[in-house]
This record gives C-alpha cells, sequence and structure tokens, in this order.
C-alpha cells in the first residue's frame, strides 16, 4: 500500500485536477442542468467506472499501446470522436431526450451511466494521463503495484465526487431555476448537444502530445 506521505501528495494533485474545468466537468454540468442532480450523478458514476478501467489497463501494460501504437491512439480517438458526434445528433432530433430537472427523464439513469462510461473509456487521453500520473505515485517496494494504482483510482474518484458532486448540485438547481423561466423551452436540449458537439471536435482534433 502506498505510504501516507504519498497518499497526501496524491490528494493535492487530484485536488487540483478535479477543481480544473475540462470535458468532463463540462459534461457532467450540463447533464445537471439540463436533466437534474440524478443524471448528473449517473454520469459522474459512469465517468468514475471509467477511470477505473484506465486504471487497470495501466496496471496491466495496456495503457501503453497508445504510447507504442499511433494508429490504436487515433482509432480509438476517432471512435470517441463519431461517439459523441451520434450523441449530439441524436440529443438534437429527439422530442423526448430532456426531461424538467427533478422530473422523471424519458432517458434512464443506466443509459446515462453508460454515456458517461463510454465517453470516457473513448477518450485515449484519459489512458495517457493515468499511464502518465500514476507512476509517480507508485513505490514496487510498497506492495502490488496493480493494488497500489487501484488505491490511487479510488482516492483521485473519490476526490472529484466531492469536488463534481458540488458542481452537480449547483448546476442542478441552476438547471431548475432555468427551467421554470423557460418552460418547455427546448435550450437545455440545445445545450446538451453543443457540449456533445464540442467535445467530438475537441476529441477528433486532439493530437497525442
Amino acid at each position: 500500500m502506498p505510504d501516507l506521505s504519498t497518499l497526501l501528495l496524491f490528494s493535492l494533485a487530484c485536488v487540483a485536477l478535479a477543481a480544473t474545468p475540462g470535458p468532463d466537468m463540462l459534461l457532467i454540468a450540463s447533464r445537471s442542468a439540463s436533466q437534474g442532480r440524478q443524471a448528473g450523478f449517473a454520469t459522474l458514476a459512469g465517468i468514475q467506472l471509467g477511470t477505473y478501467c484506465h486504471a487497470l489497463a495501466a496496471a496491466f501494460g495496456l495503457a501503453q499501446l497508445f504510447v507504442l501504437a499511433p494508429l490504436a491512439y487515433d482509432a480509438v480517438r476517432l471512435a470517441g470522436a463519431a461517439y459523441l458526434f451520434y450523441l449530439a445528433w441524436t440529443t438534437l432530433r429527439s422530442r423526448s431526450v430532456l426531461a424538467a430537472p427533478g422530473a422523471a427523464a424519458p432517458q434512464s439513469m443506466p443509459r446515462i451511466m453508460a454515456q458517461g462510461l463510454l465517453t470516457n473509456l473513448l477518450n485515449p487521453k484519459m489512458a495517457l494521463f493515468v499511464l502518465a500520473l500514476f507512476p509517480q505515485f507508485v513505490h514496487p517496494a510498497a506492495g502490488p503495484v496493480a493494488l497500489q494504482i487501484m488505491v490511487l483510482a479510488t482516492l483521485l474518484n473519490a476526490i472529484g465526487l466531492l469536488i463534481n458532486g458540488a458542481i452537480i448540485l449547483a448546476a442542478s438547481r441552476f438547471g431548475r431555476a432555468l427551467g421554470d423561466k423557460l418552460g418547455q423551452s427546448r435550450l437545455p436540449q440545445y445545450l446538451l448537444a453543443t457540449v456533445f458537439g464540442g467535445l467530438a471536435l475537441r476529441l477528433a482534433l486532439a493530437s497525442k502530445d
């Protein structure tokens, strides 16, 4: 197991990373504002499950594939961009994807969670991030490397839950207030589709560096 000083140092890095606005935070906030806190937490759960998957890949050396094989990196990146474009398109064209925050959403929470998971898994930069950050806090003498990596992933997710949880609550409250003013407006739907489309473009145009 990592020692206390290693865990404290890693926790500080996690706080800085989790508090920095990024694609995951944007997706979580937009989901929460458009569909309420339940959808926000379902998205976060999917993203955090993806973090465990990336950590396992790093533990067993699979994440190094993206470093050694640029074609594999590009294939996953383009697949992720295509999936996000698909989500943007289906969000725009559907007349029942979104519901007012707090209401029963037609889109099930498991489906929203699965979308968060796939969005995370199809982002190869997340795999490279885990591969670059975690080994700095792993010491072979402290025990099984795979176990240490999973402990760090759990710590990262716990800190992410606290920070993103606050964002979900704030965004869902904002979305509820906005929904009361807009009534049946499709603006929240356009907002979520724009976020999906923006993330797709960002991923499609991203480089490995």
